[in-house]
């Protein structure tokens, strides 16, 4: 094998393949066959860098340079000047902007400083389709371990003493639930993965399933060990077409290297793992929804106890984890529990890996210390809020999570701290707001995503969020009454109290953390009938200033329904009762003659 005096490593995720990564990827291939550099430059398909803003990112090695928002027309320049003359390309380099230095390394740009890679270690470092790859980088060392070194319940032992909690939402200690799935007595036992991901804005599962497979993998096959289950099954929505197929070669790959089947590392141990493919169900997040859908029925919540460590898949005792809290086990064991349970709080341990999108500057897939305050994640890492915007709130959690004000924003992150916000964790989705953004019409968004998520079985949830919504709908269409904003907390709380599962128990946070933060919108739209952030087409009128019309008719000829009447070079007007509130006239009008009430 050639010995690459340098590595291009180009990002092949999902958002970066819909940027052209691939074209870029062959027109280097291309290039580097044109200059007879095939046996000193080897191209690297990575999974996500993070920085998603600025992507498609090349980072060439071993100098560490890293090229940001780089398009098929740039691979030329990229290889003569820096791979054949040594010469960094500055227009390619991030801009600092604040300095307005341009940064060739990324450890020096602000979106990587605070973070710290876990879970996403490997994202963005490896060929995901490439076992060796993982295995130079502690890759199964863990699960060597194990097997060689550690009783199961010394395995769970240190799982448990690390700290480690459900990153999918819920939080429950990982070692504890391991523990209780050993202990249930049965012939057969499975291990299931939930990569499910179905938050709005979310895509943490995806990234690592795309970029690092292999630590899913071999984290199913240390809990099989620790549980006494042979069986591991991922339950993966059928919209991930990339994530399924890097797992699938993943798991193939593994089988061939011994790493799963019969005798693993010769210790006798049996472990083998398939893929279940969900249809995109939001409610199929909860555990007993999903193991239902993995088994042929519909995807529906059933009461626990018994939970599934006790009687789960096919009535047998199962351990169910998400892609995240997985992807964290082999670097606790390889490292230790002490190691990990240094960082982050004293209840929350560890990372935890974050979809950050929205209106903010860096939008990506980011990961921090426990206990990092949400100020440090919106404008140190995510550099601040877009077009100079005022900040407004934060939706953590995803559509169970709670609306944050800037008066929480030097909150530490962790579980206990956001649900004493009246938000959470959630399995990680943040989606920042700004000034324009009507928190009435956010929270009306995410019931009509309940609504149609929700599977339906249990009346509080089924009707509970239809009648919530259209209480809000009403809000938002002016014909609201105070009475209203009442009536949405005593039923959000009655929804809470008495929903089957998760998805009706926490679908009222939006509205309630929204009334708290932000009742003054409320009562503007009740009592005023006007939306302070102008979104509610309903409660929106443009007229036109008399004086300040000259009747150039710009309005009149864009107006898509005819809406606006007037002699050239007279004073115009808007007929009411025809706007449909598009906006159209305001853009065009040249004279700042169009108002907006």
């Amino acid at each position: 094998m050639s010995d690459y005096k340098m590595h291009l490593l180009i990002c092949s995720g999902t958002g970066c393949k819909a940027s052209e990564s691939e074209d870029i990827i062959n027109s280097f291939t291309s290039l580097i066959d044109e200059f007879g550099l095939e046996d000193e430059v080897q191209i690297v398909r990575t999974g996500c860098f993070g920085f998603c803003e600025k992507g498609p990112i090349v980072k060439v090695l071993p100098d560490n340079t890293f090229y940001v928002r780089v398009s098929p027309g740039d691979t030329e320049e990229i290889l003569k000047e820096h791979i054949v003359k040594g010469r960094t390309v500055q227009r390619l380099l991030y801009t600092d902007p604040v300095t307005n230095e341009n940064i060739s390394d990324s450890k020096g740009i602000e979106f990587y400083k605070k973070q710290i890679r876990i879970a996403l270690r490997n994202c963005g470092f490896i060929n995901p389709e490439n076992i060796e790859e993982y295995i130079a980088r502690d890759g199964y060392m863990a699960l060597g371990k194990c097997l060689a070194e550690f009783t199961p319940e010394e395995t769970i032992q240190e799982i448990k003493e690390s700290g480690l909690r459900g990153r999918g939402g819920g939080g429950f200690p990982t070692g504890l639930k391991w523990e209780i799935t050993r202990k249930s007595e049965a012939d057969q036992k499975y291990v299931v993965c939930n990569a499910d991901e179905g938050d709005p804005g979310a895509f943490m599962d995806r990234s690592i399933l795309e970029g690092d497979p292999h630590s899913v993998l071999e984290a199913m096959a240390i809990c099989g060990y620790c549980i006494g289950a042979d069986k591991g099954l991922v339950y993966i929505r059928a919209e991930y077409p990339l994530a399924i197929e890097r797992l699938k070669t993943a798991i193939k790959q593994a089988r061939e290297y011994g790493l799963l089947g019969n005798d693993i590392m010769g210790t006798r141990f049996n472990f083998d793992i398939e893929l279940r493919y969900g249809a995109g169900a939001f409610v199929c997040g909860e555990e007993t929804a999903l193991i239902h859908s993995m088994e042929g029925l519909r995807g529906e919540p059933t009461f626990k106890p018994p939970f599934p460590s006790v009687s789960g898949y096919m009535g047998k005792p199962t351990n169910v984890n998400n892609v995240e809290t997985f992807a964290n086990i082999p670097v606790i064991l390889n490292k230790g529990a002490n190691w990990f349970n240094k960082i982050g709080t004293e209840k929350s341990k560890g990372t935890k890996v974050f979809a950050l999108a929205g209106k903010i500057n860096n939008v990506g897939l980011i990961e921090v210390p426990m206990g990092t305050t949400l100020r440090e994640v919106i404008y140190d890492i995510g550099g601040g809020i877009k077009n100079g915007k005022e900040f407004k709130s934060v939706q953590t959690g995803g559509p169970s999570g709670g609306c944050l004000t800037k008066d929480f924003l030097d909150t530490p992150i962790d579980y206990d701290n956001l649900i004493a916000a009246g938000s959470m964790m959630g399995s990680g989705g943040m989606i920042v707001m700004d000034e324009d953004d009507c928190m009435v019409s956010i929270a009306r968004f995410y019931l009509e995503f309940t609504l149609e998520e929700s599977c339906g079985k249990c009346t509080p949830c089924r009707v509970g969020n239809k009648r919530l919504h259209e209480i809000l709908d009403k809000i938002t269409k002016g014909k609201g009454e105070v009475e209203d904003i009442e009536r949405l907390r005593v039923l959000s709380s009655v929804i809470k109290d008495a929903s089957l599962c998760g998805l009706g128990q926490s679908s009222p946070n939006p509205v309630l953390s929204t009334i708290a933060n932000f009742e003054n919108e409320y009562l503007a739209h009740v009592n005023d009938g006007k939306c302070p952030a102008g979104q509610c087409k309903a409660l929106l009128k443009y007229e036109i200033a008399e004086d300040l019309c000259t009747g150039c008719t710009l309005c009149f000829r864009n107006c898509p329904v005819g809406a606006i009447t007037g002699e050239r070079r007279q004073p115009h007007f808007i007929d009411q009762s025809i706007c449909i509130k598009c906006g159209v006239c305001f853009e065009k009008c040249k004279f700042d003659a169009i108002t907006l009430t």
